[in-house]
């Protein structure tokens, strides 16, 4: 279909869910891959749960995925005078019908039928009401819903992208509700009424959204109109192949923001639950992306949201991100933890920028750049419990480095093969493995018994730093040796 038009249409009941991430996502490449229109509209006509601030984290999540619309926002809430005059028109021509069963009464009959554990639905009571019965009741000011009048007979069929063919006998459906008893308008109403309006041609969302497509397909029918293009998509699954939750851990797409993950690495990662680019590579480019997407070739199956997977893409987008896009980011994030220097000379400019380089090898998210690589940009940094245990046991350990202070301040050139050497070489001194110094230098330089090259760390940090923090760590080492190894705090 040339110049299809598609729509995200989240509820403003809770921040923007990974699944959501991925179901705008699909409509946004398959609507940019054909030149076709995406539109936004926020579906808030549930007054009590839909609140302003989750709107505005919404459409902020969507912006920082890089996720644009071309029409919209929406708002159904502004739009119910529409949904009512659809209400209206569908029950004139006889297709819908008022619904005068107190709520209490159908409470009842439902409990009643589940005790029985039999299952319910609405037993159309009120259909069979004369014209003049129905006039009656209205004008005696009794409250009454308006139920869409299901076939009594036959079979709602449609063709569903991913699912292929759907079938639903009308006997299975109920005449559900299109408009409460006080005016609002059910999703059924609202979504089909916008989805005509804005001339919607494939609705692209969740699975479990297939229940309810025959009755909408019955709604079209009914007003004569054509049904769009369905296509539902696989549930997402956490790794105990239960339905994704917050038993998982981060659900939103706000809480992967401040974990520190890429949005081009979490746009990856979604791409791939429940469809597969060509070759099956991991890694791919929006651009790839917008070229292969296929709504046609999405999976049926459901997917699994492997957590470790993304940490792993996000390192591999970390470290493959040139410097000059990765350094704002960076930024941002050291500004947040405090750690930002705005006003830096020309050589703490490099020493940044090689920090970052060393960095991006092994982090797996920007958090890492605040966190474990905290020492690269404060000396105001904290020695691991556990690293101190493991690598700082040598009872002469803080008469090593020292000595090892001392020789570093006399080389000239500070450099890699120089201040390689002149570790090892006093290790080979004092009968020791290079490795017993090597270990405890690094705790003494980041506070972290993991960290990038020893030697590569000690150029980027400089001469005269690593110096003070070798000294300092001998200082904490003397000062422990009657106490317990606690974590010790100072600014080397």
């Amino acid at each position: 279909m040339a110049n299809p038009r598609l729509r995200f249409a989240p509820s403003p009941t809770g921040y923007l869910h990974v699944g959501g991430a991925r179901t705008a996502l699909y409509n946004w490449l398959y609507a940019r891959g054909r030149g076709g229109t995406l539109i936004l509209r926020i579906e808030d006509t549930d007054a009590d749960r839909s609140k302003p601030e989750l709107t505005a984290a919404i459409l902020e999540g969507l912006e920082w995925l890089g996720l644009d619309w071309d029409e919209g926002p929406y708002y159904q809430s502004q739009r119910l005078g529409l949904y009512r005059a659809r209400a209206a028109e569908l029950e004139q021509q006889g297709s819908a019908y008022p619904c005068f069963c107190p709520p209490e009464l159908l409470r009842e009959k439902r409990e009643r039928a589940e005790a029985e554990r039999r299952p319910w639905k609405y037993d159309r009571t009120c259909r069979q009401l004369s014209v003049d019965e129905r006039a009656r009741r209205r004008g005696e000011g009794r409250p009454s819903a308006l139920r869409f009048r299901v076939p009594e007979s036959g079979q709602t069929t449609f063709n569903d992208l991913v699912f292929g063919r759907v079938e639903l006998a009308n006997t299975e459906i109920e005449d559900f509700v299109l408009l409460r008893s006080d005016g609002q308008p059910t999703y059924h109403l609202s979504v089909v009424t916008d989805d005509l309006d804005l001339r919607v041609t494939h609705v692209v969302r969740g699975a479990d959204h297939l229940p309810n497509t025959p009755k909408q397909v019955l709604m079209y029918r009914a007003l004569g109109a054509p049904e769009p293009v369905f296509a539902h998509l696989p549930l997402i699954l956490g790794p105990d192949k239960q339905r994704l939750s917050k038993r998982h851990g981060a659900t939103a797409v706000e809480a992967y923001r401040r974990q520190g993950i890429l949005p081009e690495a979490l746009i990856n990662f979604l791409a791939l639950l429940g469809w597969t680019p060509r070759g099956g590579r991991e890694i791919i480019s929006l651009e790839e992306m917008i070229a292969q997407f296929d709504l046609a070739a999405v999976s049926k199956s459901n997917a699994v949201f492997d957590p470790e997977k993304l940490a792993w893409m996000n390192s591999e987008y970390l470290r493959r991100m040139p410097l000059e896009k990765l350094l704002p980011r960076v930024q941002a994030e050291l500004e947040a933890a405090g750690l930002w220097n705005p006003v830096l000379t020309a050589a703490e400019k490099k020493r940044l920028e090689d920090s970052i380089r060393l960095l991006q090898t092994r982090a797996r998210s920007l958090n890492d750049f605040s966190g474990s690589g905290r020492a690269f940009f404060s000396d105001d940094f904290s020695y691991s419990s556990e690293a101190r245990e493991k690598f700082w046991k040598e009872p002469q350990l803080a008469e090593w480095l020292t000595e090892l202070s001392r020789r570093l301040m006399d080389i000239h050139p500070f450099g890699l093969e120089q201040t390689e050497r002149c570790l090892r070489g006093l290790a080979e001194e004092k009968g020791i493995r290079a490795g017993v110094l090597i270990n405890a230098a690094r705790v003494a330089l980041t506070g972290q018994a993991v960290a990038p090259g020893l030697f590569e760390l000690m150029i980027t940090l400089g001469q005269q730093r690593v110096a003070r923090r070798l000294e300092k760590a001998a200082t904490d080492l003397r000062q422990a040796i009657t106490g317990p190894l606690n974590e010790v705090k100072g600014t080397p």
